[in-house]
This record gives C-alpha cells, structure tokens and sequence, in this order.
C-alpha cells in the first residue's frame, strides 16, 4: 500500500513538517515522488519510519538513527528484537522508580521502614539501565562481559552516601572542566580534573589501570554519545580538553 505524505502522517502521527525534514536530512526518503512533487511512501518507508519512532523513543539521535538504519548489515527482525529488549529495560526501569515512590510514600505514612539505600535504589537502577542502553554494546566489545558484570555488581552494592560521594566528584570535575575550557593553561586544574576523573571511575570499576583509563579517554572522542555528555554539561570542547588531559597524564 502506498501513502502520500498526508497520509504517513496520519499513519504514523508524525507531522508532514517531520517527514519532510526527514527527506532532506536522508533518514526517511520517500519511494518516488510524483510529476506534480509529490511524496509517495511505501511498505520499506513504512518499516523504516517504525524503526525511527522506536529508536527515537530510546533517546537515539537522528544521526545516530540514520547510520544504524544505513548499515548494509542492518537486519529488521533483529533490531525489533533489540526494540523489545530496550523497551523492556526501560519499562523495568519506570517499575522500579514506581516501586521506590509506593516505599517511600508508605514510609511517610508510618506503614513499613525505608532505608537510606533503599530510598536511592531506583535510581542507581536507573543509572545502570541507561548506561547499558547507551554505552552497553561499545563497553562489551572493548572490555567483556566479566568487567560489565563486575562493574555493574559493584555500582548495586554500592551504598548510598558512596552514590553521593561519587555524584560530587563528578559536579566536582564537571565545573573544573568548564573554568578549564576558560584557562586551559592552568596546570592545578588540569591536575584536578585528572584526579576527579580517576576518582570518579573507582566508585564503579573493579580495578583501576592507566592504560583502562586512557582507554576510556580515547574512546570519549570516537564515539558521538561519549562526547556529547561532558560538551553538553561543561561546554563545547570539554569532552576533546578531558581526552586530552587524561592522555598526557596517564603517559
């Protein structure tokens, strides 16, 4: 069955506006278009806009999007089945937020005690879920499943003033980067970057080596979500500044 843009976007509830922007950025390109210019979509356009929607429920980028679904080795019965798993993870997640809202509501109310590590245990699941989400596969490939599965029994066990201990030394190292990006001579804060950095990862990895860790500095640079998560905290360049620094000071 064919649609005109119209149509696909009554289908779908995606704007016209969208699926044009779409076409021009070469995500979703419609399969002909008449003599008179119009868009006409067919079944692969219609499987291909199905993709998107689920990858842009999972926070993906367009751009990001767009190379998954350009692969040549893009396989669609898998990449639903990696929908489904997604999703599942982060329906798992909205649960165990849920859960964490009932304890605490009932704690208020005098109905059950909550611990402090309790209180914090959906968002530490949280944090794990969207981790795997993001990073989960390029992690796999560069360290093993044992480190992950190390690395994740060490973030669950942990305890909640170590959970906040480890949030401060990343807003910690977040603000010395962005005064960085203003004074990127300034030996001190070069060295307390470094050290926020490699404090920051021992909450979380089972051993801490400086070859790990230069590692980690060079894959921030390959990969897109890597260096769009301290640029779009600390400023622009933030992500390229950190690299750099770990580099010199893990040499």
């Amino acid at each position: 069955m064919e649609y005109t843009i119209k149509k696909m976007a009554q289908l779908s509830g995606v704007s016209p506006r969208t699926l044009r922007f779409y076409d021009e950025i070469g995500l979703l390109k419609p399969a002909r278009i008449t003599s008179s210019g119009y868009r006409i979509y067919g079944p692969k356009e219609v499987d291909r806009l199905q993709h998107i929607l689920f990858y842009r429920s999972l926070a993906f980028k367009l751009e990001q999007i767009r190379e998954i679904l350009d692969d040549p080795k893009f396989d669609h019965q898998q990449a639903l089945l990696e929908h489904q798993k997604m999703l599942q993870e982060k329906r798992d997640q909205i649960d165990t937020l849920l859960t964490t809202i009932q304890q605490t509501l009932t704690n208020y109310e005098g109905g059950t005690h909550m611990t402090d590590q309790e209180k914090f245990e959906g968002f530490k699941q949280q944090k794990l879920a969207e981790n795997e989400l993001h990073y989960g596969q390029e992690i796999r490939e560069k360290y093993g499943n044992e480190a992950v599965h190390a690395t994740t029994k060490k973030w669950q066990e942990m305890d909640e003033e170590t959970y906040r201990d480890m949030e401060t030394i990343e807003e910690q190292l977040l603000a010395d980067l962005t005064h960085y990006l203003q004074d990127p001579t300034n030996q001190q804060l070069e060295e307390s970057i470094f050290a926020s950095h490699k404090k920051w990862l021992t909450f979380s990895w089972p051993t801490y080596s400086l070859a790990a860790h230069k590692g980690l500095a060079a894959m921030y640079l390959s990969d897109e979500r890597f260096t769009s998560y301290y640029d779009s905290r600390s400023g622009v360049g933030a992500t390229k500044a950190l690299s750099e620094i770990i580099k010199k000071q893990t040499e």
